[in-house]
């Protein structure tokens, strides 16, 4: 029998809360809430065997000396409107709700190449899979980024999404759909503003905001330090300029 977990959003906060197993204690599948009302994350009793990436020798990026990390946050109404793209499975098109949805937690250099693929990725378990769909709704997802980015720096993947849990878990996510007034949507500047004011000690320039093809908001980018702190992005700027106006996808009715 499917699993249904939900929890409401309080509208009057104007940004979302934290994960349920870090503000209600542990539970078995937990969901990390995002903006923009009530969520909904719904489990199949079977998760299917991810695929296993065939990697081109090109590909692979080893032994750059990683300076700093990203934890990369994606809209998902976005992702879904352009088809889902192999990231969203678990989101578009279901009876599921999502706002904000973590793609991944980014080792980076100083420039491209970017550290990717550093060695050999085992199969990630289906029981580390299950514990993060709710976070990252596509299977394949979840193992593309252990494959690509979790093998840069952590010794399984287990370690890897707990690190990227904590971090994405302990981020207050803004609801963008609400920031600008009538049918205009947000600067990309209020974006960053809202961010910074619903997390005590973000920095402005740590917060790289990534789009799509008509500056349509795709994903928020956090940069950390080595210590996983949130900091200033060291290199590559802060993506769109504040100044530019950005359209938000909103999140669909549940079906």
């Amino acid at each position: 029998m499917k699993r249904l977990l939900l929890i409401g959003l309080l509208a009057s906060a104007g940004f979302a809360l934290g994960s349920c197993e870090a503000r209600l204690g542990p539970v078995e599948d937990p969901l990390v809430t995002a903006a923009a009302g009530p969520e909904t994350c719904v489990l199949p009793d079977r998760i299917p065997a991810p695929e296993m990436e065939r990697v081109r020798p090109e590909e692979v990026v080893a032994g750059r000396t990683i300076l700093y990390h990203m934890l990369a946050v994606t809209w998902m109404p976005e992702t879904c409107k352009g088809g889902g793209d192999g990231e969203g499975d678990l989101a578009c098109g279901s009876s599921n709700r999502f706002g904000w949805t973590l793609h991944g937690l980014w080792p980076n250099a100083d420039g491209r190449p970017y550290p990717r693929y550093c060695r050999p990725a085992t199969q990630v378990p289906e029981a580390t899979i299950r514990a993060n769909l709710c976070r990252t709704p596509s299977v394949d997802l979840v193992q593309h980024e252990w494959a690509a980015h979790g093998t840069c720096g952590w010794d399984t993947p287990e370690a890897y999404f707990a690190e990227a849990a904590r971090l994405y878990d302990g981020l207050n996510r803004p609801d963008p759909t609400t920031l600008a007034p009538g049918s205009r949507g947000p600067t990309a500047g209020q974006l960053r503003d809202a961010f910074v004011t619903a997390n005590a000690g973000l920095p402005r320039d740590a917060i790289y905001v990534a789009v799509a093809s008509g500056n349509r908001l795709r994903e928020v980018r956090i940069c950390h330090d080595l210590e996983f702190r949130a900091a200033r992005c060291p290199v590559g700027g802060l993506g769109t300029p504040d100044s530019v106006v950005l359209t938000v996808e909103p999140v669909a009715e549940k079906n």
